[in-house]
Protein backbone atom coordinates (compact mmCIF):
# COMPACT_ATOMS: atom_id res chain seq x y z
CA UNK A 1 0.00 0.00 0.00
CA UNK A 2 3.11 2.58 1.13
CA UNK A 3 4.39 1.38 -2.18
CA UNK A 4 1.15 2.32 -4.33
CA UNK A 5 0.89 5.96 -2.59
CA UNK A 6 4.59 6.49 -3.27
CA UNK A 7 3.83 5.86 -7.00
CA UNK A 8 0.76 7.77 -7.05
CA UNK A 9 2.45 10.65 -5.47
CA UNK A 10 5.14 10.84 -8.19
CA UNK A 11 2.70 10.54 -11.27
CA UNK A 12 1.10 13.36 -9.52
CA UNK A 13 4.42 15.53 -9.44
CA UNK A 14 5.21 14.26 -12.66
CA UNK A 15 2.07 15.85 -14.33
CA UNK A 16 2.46 18.84 -12.45
CA UNK A 17 6.05 19.42 -14.23
CA UNK A 18 5.02 18.86 -17.64
CA UNK A 19 2.25 20.68 -17.53
CA UNK A 20 4.62 23.63 -16.62
CA UNK A 21 6.69 22.37 -19.20
CA UNK A 22 4.07 22.31 -21.85
CA UNK A 23 2.77 25.80 -20.56
CA UNK A 24 6.31 26.55 -21.41
CA UNK A 25 6.23 25.93 -25.16
CA UNK A 26 2.41 25.25 -26.40
CA UNK A 27 -0.48 27.17 -24.11
CA UNK A 28 -1.20 30.41 -25.65
CA UNK A 29 -1.39 32.16 -22.71
CA UNK A 30 2.26 31.46 -21.94
CA UNK A 31 3.72 32.08 -25.91
CA UNK A 32 6.38 34.09 -26.88
CA UNK A 33 6.55 37.26 -26.00
CA UNK A 34 7.48 39.53 -29.14
CA UNK A 35 9.60 42.66 -28.99
CA UNK A 36 7.72 44.70 -32.07
CA UNK A 37 10.99 47.16 -33.11
CA UNK A 38 9.14 48.65 -35.92
CA UNK A 39 5.98 47.89 -38.12
CA UNK A 40 4.63 48.47 -42.08
CA UNK A 41 3.11 51.69 -42.27
CA UNK A 42 2.57 52.40 -45.64
CA UNK A 43 2.92 50.26 -49.14
CA UNK A 44 2.89 50.01 -52.88
CA UNK A 45 5.43 52.89 -53.31
CA UNK A 46 8.10 53.25 -55.95
CA UNK A 47 11.78 54.00 -55.13
CA UNK A 48 11.39 55.77 -52.16
CA UNK A 49 14.61 58.04 -51.35
CA UNK A 50 13.71 60.79 -49.05
CA UNK A 51 10.69 61.54 -46.39
CA UNK A 52 9.64 64.53 -45.63
CA UNK A 53 7.22 66.58 -43.35
CA UNK A 54 5.39 69.82 -43.35
CA UNK A 55 4.64 70.50 -40.54
CA UNK A 56 1.40 68.45 -40.61
CA UNK A 57 0.24 64.92 -40.15
CA UNK A 58 0.84 63.85 -43.61
CA UNK A 59 4.48 62.53 -45.16
CA UNK A 60 5.84 63.37 -48.23
CA UNK A 61 7.84 60.60 -50.02
CA UNK A 62 10.31 61.38 -52.82
CA UNK A 63 9.94 58.89 -55.70
CA UNK A 64 13.53 59.13 -57.39
CA UNK A 65 11.58 58.57 -60.84
CA UNK A 66 10.41 62.18 -60.55
CA UNK A 67 7.10 62.28 -58.38
CA UNK A 68 6.64 63.69 -54.88
CA UNK A 69 3.47 61.46 -53.28
CA UNK A 70 1.50 61.64 -50.17
CA UNK A 71 1.27 59.34 -47.51
CA UNK A 72 -1.59 59.82 -44.85
CA UNK A 73 -1.50 59.83 -41.10
CA UNK A 74 -3.24 55.83 -41.43
CA UNK A 75 -0.34 54.97 -43.85
CA UNK A 76 -2.83 55.60 -47.25
CA UNK A 77 -0.40 56.59 -50.63
CA UNK A 78 -2.41 59.45 -52.48
CA UNK A 79 -3.20 58.49 -55.83
CA UNK A 80 -2.76 61.97 -57.49
CA UNK A 81 1.15 62.80 -57.15
CA UNK A 82 1.60 65.61 -55.34
CA UNK A 83 4.51 67.10 -57.60
CA UNK A 84 5.44 65.12 -60.63
CA UNK A 85 8.24 66.48 -62.60
CA UNK A 86 9.30 63.06 -64.31
CA UNK A 87 9.89 64.73 -67.69
CA UNK A 88 12.60 66.95 -65.97
CA UNK A 89 14.07 64.52 -64.15
CA UNK A 90 16.78 61.53 -65.64
CA UNK A 91 16.22 58.58 -63.81
CA UNK A 92 18.41 55.65 -63.41
CA UNK A 93 21.14 54.17 -60.65
CA UNK A 94 22.07 56.79 -58.68
CA UNK A 95 20.45 59.74 -60.50
CA UNK A 96 17.05 61.10 -60.62
CA UNK A 97 14.61 63.18 -57.58
CA UNK A 98 16.78 62.93 -54.60
CA UNK A 99 15.82 65.16 -52.22
CA UNK A 100 12.80 67.22 -50.73
CA UNK A 101 12.95 69.92 -47.89
CA UNK A 102 9.97 72.14 -46.88
CA UNK A 103 10.67 75.49 -46.23
CA UNK A 104 10.38 76.51 -42.23
CA UNK A 105 7.50 78.81 -43.29
CA UNK A 106 6.57 76.41 -45.62
CA UNK A 107 2.12 77.00 -44.01
CA UNK A 108 2.35 81.01 -45.00
CA UNK A 109 4.38 80.95 -48.27
CA UNK A 110 4.20 77.30 -49.51
CA UNK A 111 7.85 76.92 -50.73
CA UNK A 112 9.82 73.71 -50.91
CA UNK A 113 12.78 73.10 -52.37
CA UNK A 114 13.75 69.59 -54.27
CA UNK A 115 17.31 68.47 -55.56
CA UNK A 116 17.49 66.68 -59.06
CA UNK A 117 19.20 65.21 -61.64
CA UNK A 118 18.21 66.66 -65.22
CA UNK A 119 18.73 67.46 -68.38
CA UNK A 120 22.87 66.69 -69.43
CA UNK A 121 23.63 65.21 -66.26
CA UNK A 122 23.07 68.37 -63.93
CA UNK A 123 22.13 69.05 -61.02
CA UNK A 124 19.51 71.08 -60.01
CA UNK A 125 18.23 73.10 -56.75
CA UNK A 126 14.91 74.41 -57.14
CA UNK A 127 12.13 76.08 -55.65
CA UNK A 128 8.68 74.85 -56.20
CA UNK A 129 5.00 76.34 -54.59
CA UNK A 130 1.92 74.43 -53.67
CA UNK A 131 -0.93 75.21 -55.47
CA UNK A 132 -2.95 77.74 -54.14
CA UNK A 133 -6.50 75.83 -54.36
CA UNK A 134 -5.13 72.06 -53.13
CA UNK A 135 -2.65 71.56 -50.23
CA UNK A 136 -2.14 68.08 -51.78
CA UNK A 137 -1.16 69.49 -55.01
CA UNK A 138 2.19 71.13 -56.32
CA UNK A 139 1.81 73.59 -59.21
CA UNK A 140 4.44 72.42 -61.28
CA UNK A 141 4.98 75.44 -63.45
CA UNK A 142 5.93 77.38 -60.38
CA UNK A 143 10.29 76.16 -60.72
CA UNK A 144 12.32 78.49 -59.44
CA UNK A 145 16.35 77.41 -60.19
CA UNK A 146 18.18 78.37 -57.20
CA UNK A 147 21.83 76.03 -58.44
CA UNK A 148 23.09 74.06 -60.79
CA UNK A 149 25.74 71.90 -60.86
CA UNK A 150 26.97 69.91 -63.71
CA UNK A 151 28.14 66.05 -62.69
CA UNK A 152 30.73 64.48 -64.75
CA UNK A 153 29.58 61.20 -64.05
CA UNK A 154 26.49 60.00 -63.57
CA UNK A 155 26.99 58.72 -59.31
CA UNK A 156 27.81 60.12 -56.02
CA UNK A 157 25.34 62.97 -56.53
CA UNK A 158 24.33 63.35 -52.71
CA UNK A 159 20.95 64.77 -52.93
CA UNK A 160 19.92 65.60 -49.36
CA UNK A 161 18.53 69.06 -48.54
CA UNK A 162 17.40 70.08 -44.97
CA UNK A 163 16.85 73.23 -43.13
CA UNK A 164 18.89 73.68 -40.17
CA UNK A 165 17.52 75.45 -36.81
CA UNK A 166 19.12 78.33 -37.25
CA UNK A 167 16.40 78.53 -40.80
CA UNK A 168 19.34 78.16 -43.89
CA UNK A 169 19.23 75.61 -46.40
CA UNK A 170 21.81 73.09 -46.56
CA UNK A 171 22.52 71.07 -49.44
CA UNK A 172 24.87 68.08 -49.47
CA UNK A 173 27.11 67.32 -53.34
CA UNK A 174 29.14 64.24 -53.97
CA UNK A 175 32.43 64.21 -54.88
CA UNK A 176 30.90 63.95 -58.43
CA UNK A 177 31.31 60.03 -58.88
CA UNK A 178 33.43 57.73 -60.81
CA UNK A 179 35.79 56.05 -57.93
CA UNK A 180 38.51 57.92 -55.70
CA UNK A 181 37.85 61.32 -56.48
CA UNK A 182 39.82 61.73 -59.88
CA UNK A 183 39.40 65.08 -60.17
CA UNK A 184 40.62 65.52 -56.35
CA UNK A 185 36.67 67.94 -56.40
CA UNK A 186 36.14 67.12 -52.24
CA UNK A 187 39.37 68.93 -51.66
CA UNK A 188 39.40 71.90 -54.44
CA UNK A 189 37.75 74.88 -52.39
CA UNK A 190 36.17 76.19 -55.66
CA UNK A 191 33.98 73.04 -56.34
CA UNK A 192 30.24 72.72 -55.07
CA UNK A 193 31.04 68.82 -55.62
CA UNK A 194 31.82 66.98 -52.35
CA UNK A 195 30.65 69.95 -49.94
CA UNK A 196 27.94 70.65 -47.80
CA UNK A 197 26.50 74.02 -48.71
CA UNK A 198 24.65 76.67 -46.50
CA UNK A 199 22.46 79.08 -48.59
CA UNK A 200 20.16 81.51 -47.07
CA UNK A 201 16.81 81.23 -48.91
CA UNK A 202 15.14 84.53 -47.57
CA UNK A 203 17.16 87.20 -48.78
CA UNK A 204 19.01 87.90 -51.77
CA UNK A 205 18.30 86.36 -55.12
CA UNK A 206 18.71 83.87 -56.02
CA UNK A 207 19.57 83.41 -52.61
CA UNK A 208 21.80 84.84 -50.12
CA UNK A 209 25.28 83.67 -48.79
CA UNK A 210 25.14 83.91 -44.79
CA UNK A 211 27.77 86.29 -43.52
CA UNK A 212 28.17 83.94 -40.93
CA UNK A 213 29.75 80.70 -43.33
CA UNK A 214 32.92 79.80 -42.76
CA UNK A 215 34.56 81.14 -46.52
CA UNK A 216 31.82 84.62 -46.80
CA UNK A 217 34.96 86.56 -46.84
CA UNK A 218 37.37 84.23 -48.57
CA UNK A 219 38.46 84.81 -52.73
CA UNK A 220 40.18 81.23 -52.62
CA UNK A 221 36.90 79.41 -51.06
CA UNK A 222 33.29 79.39 -52.26
CA UNK A 223 31.07 80.94 -49.82
CA UNK A 224 28.40 79.14 -50.15
CA UNK A 225 30.32 76.15 -48.16
CA UNK A 226 29.71 74.99 -44.72
CA UNK A 227 32.01 71.87 -44.66
CA UNK A 228 33.90 69.90 -47.49
CA UNK A 229 35.94 66.68 -48.09
CA UNK A 230 32.93 64.65 -48.71
CA UNK A 231 32.54 61.54 -51.05
CA UNK A 232 28.82 61.12 -51.44
CA UNK A 233 26.99 62.05 -48.06
CA UNK A 234 23.68 59.79 -47.90
CA UNK A 235 22.12 61.16 -45.75
CA UNK A 236 22.68 64.12 -43.12
CA UNK A 237 20.18 65.55 -40.58
CA UNK A 238 19.88 67.75 -37.21
CA UNK A 239 18.75 66.87 -34.15
CA UNK A 240 15.83 68.20 -33.43
CA UNK A 241 16.48 68.42 -29.62
CA UNK A 242 20.49 70.14 -29.90
CA UNK A 243 20.71 71.00 -33.22
CA UNK A 244 23.53 68.71 -33.74
CA UNK A 245 23.95 67.28 -37.15
CA UNK A 246 25.01 64.59 -37.87
CA UNK A 247 26.33 63.34 -41.93
CA UNK A 248 26.62 59.82 -43.06
CA UNK A 249 29.40 59.29 -45.92
CA UNK A 250 29.02 56.66 -48.26
CA UNK A 251 32.82 54.99 -48.26
CA UNK A 252 34.96 53.71 -51.75
CA UNK A 253 36.19 50.30 -51.08
CA UNK A 254 36.79 49.21 -47.30
CA UNK A 255 34.85 51.70 -44.33
CA UNK A 256 31.65 53.41 -44.03
CA UNK A 257 31.69 56.52 -42.21
CA UNK A 258 29.59 59.03 -39.55
CA UNK A 259 30.11 62.56 -39.42
CA UNK A 260 29.23 64.24 -36.21
CA UNK A 261 29.43 68.53 -35.85
CA UNK A 262 28.40 69.97 -32.98
CA UNK A 263 25.41 72.40 -33.07
CA UNK A 264 28.31 74.90 -31.43
CA UNK A 265 30.52 74.79 -34.67
CA UNK A 266 31.18 77.61 -36.92
CA UNK A 267 31.46 75.50 -39.90
CA UNK A 268 34.45 74.58 -42.11
CA UNK A 269 35.22 71.34 -41.19
CA UNK A 270 37.07 69.42 -43.52
CA UNK A 271 36.06 65.84 -43.52
CA UNK A 272 39.49 64.31 -45.00
CA UNK A 273 38.05 62.61 -48.46
CA UNK A 274 40.18 61.54 -50.85
CA UNK A 275 42.70 62.10 -48.25
CA UNK A 276 40.95 59.93 -45.86
CA UNK A 277 38.59 57.15 -46.72
CA UNK A 278 37.21 56.94 -42.95
CA UNK A 279 40.33 57.59 -40.52
CA UNK A 280 42.52 55.61 -42.62
CA UNK A 281 44.55 56.81 -45.59
CA UNK A 282 43.54 56.56 -49.15
CA UNK A 283 44.97 58.71 -51.16
CA UNK A 284 46.87 61.69 -49.04
CA UNK A 285 48.91 63.18 -52.26
CA UNK A 286 48.73 66.75 -51.90
CA UNK A 287 47.10 66.68 -48.70
CA UNK A 288 47.68 68.66 -45.56
CA UNK A 289 48.75 67.01 -41.98
CA UNK A 290 46.31 64.61 -40.09
CA UNK A 291 45.27 67.72 -37.54
CA UNK A 292 43.71 69.55 -40.60
CA UNK A 293 40.65 66.77 -41.19
CA UNK A 294 37.67 66.25 -38.67
CA UNK A 295 37.57 62.39 -38.64
CA UNK A 296 34.01 60.07 -37.75
CA UNK A 297 32.79 59.27 -34.90
CA UNK A 298 32.53 55.63 -35.93
CA UNK A 299 33.15 53.61 -38.75
CA UNK A 300 32.24 50.16 -40.05
CA UNK A 301 33.93 47.74 -42.50
CA UNK A 302 32.39 46.44 -46.07
CA UNK A 303 31.74 42.58 -45.95
CA UNK A 304 28.04 42.03 -45.63
CA UNK A 305 27.67 45.67 -45.34
CA UNK A 306 28.73 48.19 -48.14
CA UNK A 307 26.86 51.59 -48.61
CA UNK A 308 25.37 53.38 -44.70
CA UNK A 309 22.22 55.06 -45.31
CA UNK A 310 22.58 58.20 -42.60
CA UNK A 311 19.26 58.30 -40.41
CA UNK A 312 18.25 60.94 -37.40
CA UNK A 313 18.47 61.36 -33.94
CA UNK A 314 15.26 59.94 -32.32
CA UNK A 315 13.15 62.56 -30.73
CA UNK A 316 10.00 61.08 -30.68
CA UNK A 317 8.09 59.88 -27.40
CA UNK A 318 10.30 60.80 -24.36
CA UNK A 319 9.70 57.24 -23.00
CA UNK A 320 10.94 55.17 -26.02
CA UNK A 321 14.10 53.21 -25.17
CA UNK A 322 15.94 54.67 -28.00
CA UNK A 323 15.08 58.24 -27.42
CA UNK A 324 18.53 60.36 -27.87
CA UNK A 325 19.78 57.44 -30.55
CA UNK A 326 20.87 58.04 -33.93
CA UNK A 327 19.39 55.42 -36.41
CA UNK A 328 21.51 54.54 -39.16
CA UNK A 329 21.61 51.64 -41.89
CA UNK A 330 23.46 49.76 -44.15
CA UNK A 331 21.79 49.26 -48.17
CA UNK A 332 23.51 46.37 -49.25
CA UNK A 333 22.90 44.28 -45.93
CA UNK A 334 19.62 45.83 -44.63
CA UNK A 335 20.83 45.68 -41.15
CA UNK A 336 19.58 49.14 -38.51
CA UNK A 337 21.70 50.09 -35.77
CA UNK A 338 22.06 53.26 -33.25
CA UNK A 339 24.26 54.93 -31.68
CA UNK A 340 24.59 57.03 -28.82
CA UNK A 341 27.23 58.24 -26.18
CA UNK A 342 27.82 56.54 -22.79
CA UNK A 343 30.99 58.17 -20.50
CA UNK A 344 32.27 60.26 -23.49
CA UNK A 345 32.09 57.15 -25.38
CA UNK A 346 29.82 56.38 -28.70
CA UNK A 347 28.37 53.16 -28.14
CA UNK A 348 27.06 50.80 -31.82
CA UNK A 349 24.11 48.81 -30.93
CA UNK A 350 22.12 46.31 -33.30
CA UNK A 351 18.63 47.26 -33.72
CA UNK A 352 17.67 44.56 -36.50
CA UNK A 353 18.19 43.14 -39.64
CA UNK A 354 15.24 43.51 -41.91
CA UNK A 355 16.29 41.80 -45.05
CA UNK A 356 14.24 42.32 -48.80
CA UNK A 357 14.06 46.06 -48.21
CA UNK A 358 17.62 47.94 -49.89
CA UNK A 359 16.80 50.80 -46.74
CA UNK A 360 17.50 53.95 -48.96
CA UNK A 361 16.20 56.90 -46.56
CA UNK A 362 14.95 57.37 -42.92
CA UNK A 363 12.59 60.38 -42.05
CA UNK A 364 10.45 61.99 -39.43
CA UNK A 365 7.40 63.11 -38.89
CA UNK A 366 5.97 66.74 -37.48
CA UNK A 367 6.35 64.69 -33.97
CA UNK A 368 10.00 63.39 -33.86
CA UNK A 369 8.50 60.18 -35.18
CA UNK A 370 10.65 57.70 -37.19
CA UNK A 371 10.87 56.17 -40.42
CA UNK A 372 12.79 54.22 -42.97
CA UNK A 373 11.70 53.13 -45.97
CA UNK A 374 13.85 50.75 -49.19
CA UNK A 375 13.30 50.52 -52.41
CA UNK A 376 13.13 47.42 -53.06
CA UNK A 377 10.26 46.59 -51.05
CA UNK A 378 8.51 50.19 -51.20
CA UNK A 379 7.76 49.62 -47.63
CA UNK A 380 7.65 52.75 -45.10
CA UNK A 381 8.24 51.07 -42.07
CA UNK A 382 7.26 53.43 -38.42
CA UNK A 383 10.07 52.86 -35.46
CA UNK A 384 8.15 52.28 -32.80
CA UNK A 385 7.92 53.10 -28.64
CA UNK A 386 7.06 49.26 -27.72
CA UNK A 387 6.88 50.28 -24.23
CA UNK A 388 3.16 51.74 -25.23
CA UNK A 389 2.70 50.96 -28.80
CA UNK A 390 -0.83 48.69 -29.84
CA UNK A 391 0.81 46.01 -31.90
CA UNK A 392 -2.21 44.21 -31.93
CA UNK A 393 -2.82 45.00 -35.59
CA UNK A 394 0.41 45.47 -37.08
CA UNK A 395 2.88 43.84 -38.98
CA UNK A 396 5.88 42.71 -36.86
CA UNK A 397 9.32 43.63 -37.64
CA UNK A 398 12.51 42.99 -36.33
CA UNK A 399 13.79 40.20 -33.26
CA UNK A 400 11.53 37.87 -31.41
CA UNK A 401 12.70 36.86 -28.05
CA UNK A 402 11.02 34.58 -25.69
CA UNK A 403 10.55 35.14 -21.99
CA UNK A 404 10.81 31.41 -20.39
CA UNK A 405 8.80 30.33 -17.51
CA UNK A 406 10.45 29.03 -14.92
CA UNK A 407 9.77 26.83 -11.58
CA UNK A 408 9.23 29.82 -10.01
CA UNK A 409 7.12 31.48 -11.53
CA UNK A 410 9.12 34.82 -11.99
CA UNK A 411 10.71 35.86 -15.52
CA UNK A 412 13.70 37.36 -16.24
CA UNK A 413 14.44 40.42 -17.05
CA UNK A 414 14.97 41.34 -21.21
CA UNK A 415 18.58 41.79 -21.94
Amino acid sequence: MKSFHKIFWLLIILMIFNNISCNNNDDPKEAPKVETKMVSFATGLSNPVSIANAGDNRLFVVDQAGYIRIVDVGGNVKSQPFLDIHDKVIFGGEQGLLGLAFHLDYKSNGYFYVNYVGTGNITHISRFKVSASNPDMADPGSEFILLTQPQPFTNHNGGNLCFGPDGFLYIGLGDGGSGGDPGNRAQNPMEYLGKLLRIDMNKGNPYAIPPSNPFYNSTTTRGEIWALGLRNPWRFSFDRLTGDLWIADVGQDDIEEIDFQPAASKGGENYGWRCYEGNKIYNNSGCNSESSYSFPVYTYPHGEECSITGGYVYRGSQSSLYYGYYFFADYCSDRIWTLHKVAGTWVKEDFGHFTGNSFTTFGEDFQGQLYIAGTKSGTIFKVLDYKSADTTKVTVMGNIKKIQTVISLKFPQRK
